[in-house]
């Protein structure tokens, strides 16, 4: 089975990556704006941009009867999400089962089961794989008090609904508890319109550890290895590299096991990404969710074993059975990506939107730079703040940090304030390049450091 015409259901670089993929395989590709992004770069490159709403998101992006409308209008044989706005939307996935169009994605039910935090637990505990301890649904402050008293201070309240860092609270012992357990219900309800609320035993020195898979229709599962995703602010990734410093040769044979076998369990098809916490005083890793959609962070995979992630997202939902078996993967170097956001790390990581006045972006051996951002860009508010994904490979990690240090030092941006000096510092930072960090780094040394 082969796709003619694709529907990008999405903006910005991801956009701009997607179409490309089509491009090279192909097929034409069709994307989704609002008003604002009307000449955005991907609406250049695009075969056709069609108008889908407002400027605001929620009138234009996450409308899922617009976004279907707009794909059978353009005689689109399927939908490619992204990441972010409708990508983990289970209701997109139905309506695209009804009007016949492929969504290029898992299926519903995945998303389903693997969104709600509650039935992903309980399901990979029956696998044999350690997840963090917890507790069930606490209804009630009282309920929540009870259950973190048992599991011992500190302990984290989190939506079962959740992503993306939102409904997750950190409690540190029980008089702080019930006031923390309705900020964190209604946050939940605020964001996700559900306000179920879970605990988690906090793990202090923790790692946040990522594998990516991919499935097929044949019931084939493979992994891409390990990415390490524990440089955060607020639960939002800034930095991520592969493989993770802090990976053996065992550990990481087994994690990657661990994330096949959930996937080939729930019969998990096209691009997705089991996480983890490490514990590395214990030096043992807990199941911690699983994100059914292409990562932000893909690009170090994908430089790391010579795979494209989104061609392959495209064949398979074609239908197509995976173009690699598990040995046909291999690694090789080390790869680093930061996220260059336009916010003012000297401000507090305020957002900087405005008229990109010069940009100037880096270039040469083993540096990536994925970005729909050039001289002239004006940077909306309406939308994420993420400029571009700089990327840098080498033989090693010191190799790879060296390429990324001279990339940062090159990358000119005017106009606005963006995050290129903070990840300038993080790089020459001994506690970064000894690897000695976990994912409350950035925010309890760092940044003190730092100034804020």
């Amino acid at each position: 089975m082969g796709l003619s015409r694709v529907f990008v259901a999405n903006r910005g670089e991801i956009a701009l990556r997607i179409i490309r993929a089509c491009h090279d395989l192909g097929i034409e590709a069709v994307l989704a704006v609002s008003e604002a992004d009307r000449e955005s770069r991907p609406a250049r490159e695009a075969d056709r941009a069609l108008c889908i709403g407002p400027p605001q998101a929620m009138d234009s992006y996450l409308k899922v009867e617009t976004i279907i409308t707009a794909a059978l209008g353009s005689h689109a044989d399927a939908i490619h999400p992204g990441y972010g706005f409708l990508a983990e939307q289970p209701e997109l996935v139905d309506a695209c089962a009804e009007h016949d169009l492929i969504f290029i994605g898992p299926k519903a039910d995945h998303i389903r089961t693997m969104g709600d935090k509650l039935l992903a637990r309980e399901m990979v505990g029956t696998l044999g794989i350690p997840v963090i301890p917890g507790s069930e649904m606490v209804a009630t402050g009282d309920e929540a008090r009870k259950a973190a008293q048992k599991l011992g201070f500190p302990v984290l309240l989190k939506a079962a609904a959740g992503g993306g860092g939102k409904g997750i609270k950190t409690v540190n012992g029980a008089d702080d508890l019930t006031d923390v357990f309705d900020e964190a219900a209604g946050e939940a309800r605020a964001a996700f319109g559900d306000d179920r609320i879970f605990i988690e035993r906090y793990i202090p020195n923790a790692r946040h550890i990522e594998v990516q898979i991919m499935g097929d229709s044949q019931g084939a599962v493979v992994h891409f290895f390990e990415r390490d995703c524990s440089l955060q602010r607020r639960y939002q990734k800034m930095l991520e590299e592969a493989p993770s410093p802090v990976m053996t040769e065992e550990l990481r044979e087994e994690i990657c096991d661990a994330a096949v076998r959930i996937a080939r369990h729930i019969g998990y098809e096209n691009a997705g990404t089991v996480e983890f916490v490490f514990d590395q005083r214990e030096r043992r890793f807990y199941f911690l969710e699983m994100n059914t959609r292409i990562q932000v962070e893909h690009p170090i995979t994908e430089m790391i074993t010579g795979v494209d992630l989104v061609k392959e997202q495209i064949s398979v939902a074609a239908g197509n059975p995976l173009a690699m078996a598990q040995d046909d993967i291999t690694m090789s170097g080390h790869a680093i990506e930061c996220r260059i956001n336009a916010e003012s790390p000297r401000r507090a990581f305020h957002p900087s939107p405005g008229r990109i006045d010069r940009w100037e972006a880096p270039a040469g051996e083993g540096i990536r730079v994925d970005s729909h951002c050039y001289s002239g860009y004006v940077v909306s508010p309406y939308y994420d703040s993420l400029l571009a994904k700089l990327v840098s490979w080498g033989t090693d990690r010191s190799d790879a940090i060296t390429k990324m240090r001279h990339a940062l030092e090159h990358f000119i941006i005017s106009g606005i304030d963006t995050t290129i000096p903070f990840h300038h510092y993080i790089l020459h930072n001994r506690e970064y390049l000894a690897g000695d960090i976990n994912t409350r780094w950035i925010e309890d040394t760092l940044l003190r450091e730092y100034g804020q």
